[in-house]
């Protein structure tokens, strides 16, 4: 974990709030959206990465850049209704490219915990104090811009790639301050060029990652999987709610049991040119998905893509890579 590299001396609100068991839940929640379970050499040999870990490192941040009550639970708090296999629900709800229908009941969860609420009464904080993060900047804020949130993700999934070390991991976090940005709202941003574009560089790769045929394969595998169960009645749309082992356990002992080892033998893809109809009978799939990016801010100097050519072609390049080809998995 990267918690130490965070912040190291942590408010007695987060840590209470972490160990509520809404929060406990998500230690059985993957970061990965399900890709873990998969033979895949890139997840299978991935570093465990909860939405627990996640949850406390942008608590963390956010902790450490405003020390501010309430935008800190809020940045704790904000996946706490993450349904299990995470962005797999959102394929399964038809969000490919958005994938926020995750996001739904962060509300509701808060204000249903009794556990919650008593700790944010003992700290003079109301739900709607935590509720929604998005009113918070450095929590989380309007893509391509840096927050809390993308900061945790990309440097924890970084880390578990093997694209940082941890101390290349330490030197971009030292780098880090926050100043006022385009439109005069706070923002974290780095204090040099050099560590602003290794990070942009590294953020461009981790999303590669997360439109890789692999991951789309993958994504859509289980998503397909998940909703055959529903329809079976194998599963209830609530159990997508609790955690992910005893879901996995209801599958494996059903009839979908073969399709579920067929999904975590996969560790091939293919691929085939847009066509009308897929190449042969097997499952092919187009598979769309959101581009995730960020284009950090260097203070007092702009973004990334003003200040870094190369940079700014390899994202553009990105951004306009379609998403229509036939892709396999197996």
């Amino acid at each position: 974990m990267l918690l130490h590299v965070y912040d190291n001396d942590l408010p007695e609100l987060l840590t209470a709030l972490a160990a509520t068991p809404p929060m406990q839940r998500l230690r059985a929640v993957g970061m990965n959206c399900g890709c873990e379970y998969t033979a895949f050499p890139r997840f299978a040999r991935g570093r465990s990465y909860s939405r627990w870990v996640h949850s406390l490192g942008v608590g963390s941040i956010v902790w450490r850049f405003t020390h501010d009550p309430a935008q800190a639970a809020a940045g704790l708090l904000h996946d706490v209704a993450t349904p299990t296999f995470a962005h797999v629900i959102d394929f399964l709800r038809g969000d490919y490219l958005t994938q926020e229908a995750t996001e739904e009941g962060t509300r509701e969860r808060i204000a249903a915990s009794p556990e919650l609420q008593s700790i944010l009464r003992a700290h003079r904080l109301t739900t709607d104090d935590v509720a929604d993060y998005h009113r918070y900047p450095i929590a989380d804020n309007d893509s391509p811009r840096l927050s809390a949130d993308r900061l945790e993700y990309t440097l924890g999934n970084a880390w578990r790639y093997g694209f940082l070390t941890e101390d290349g991991i330490e030197a971009l976090y030292a780098d880090l301050t926050v100043s006022k940005n385009e439109d005069g709202a706070d923002e974290l941003c780095f204090r040099t060029r050099k560590q602003a574009v290794r990070f942009a560089e590294t953020a461009l790769a981790c999303a590669r990652v997360y439109v890789s045929d692999e991951d789309r394969c993958a994504m859509q595998t289980l998503c397909e999987l998940l909703r055959d169960a529903i329809e079976a009645g194998i599963l209830s749309p609530a159990d997508l709610d609790g955690t992910e082992p005893p879901l996995i356990e209801t599958i494996a002992a059903s009839p979908l049991s073969e399709r579920w080892s067929a999904f975590c033998a996969m560790a091939h893809t293919a691929r085939a040119p847009a066509s009308s109809a897929p190449p042969d009978g097997r499952p092919w799939r187009i598979i769309p998905a959101k581009k995730r990016r960020i284009d950090p801010l260097v203070a007092g100097m702009g973004r990334v893509s003003s200040l870094d050519a190369a940079f700014a072609a390899s994202l553009a390049a990105f951004l306009n890579e379609p998403q229509t080809e036939w892709v396999l998995g197996w």
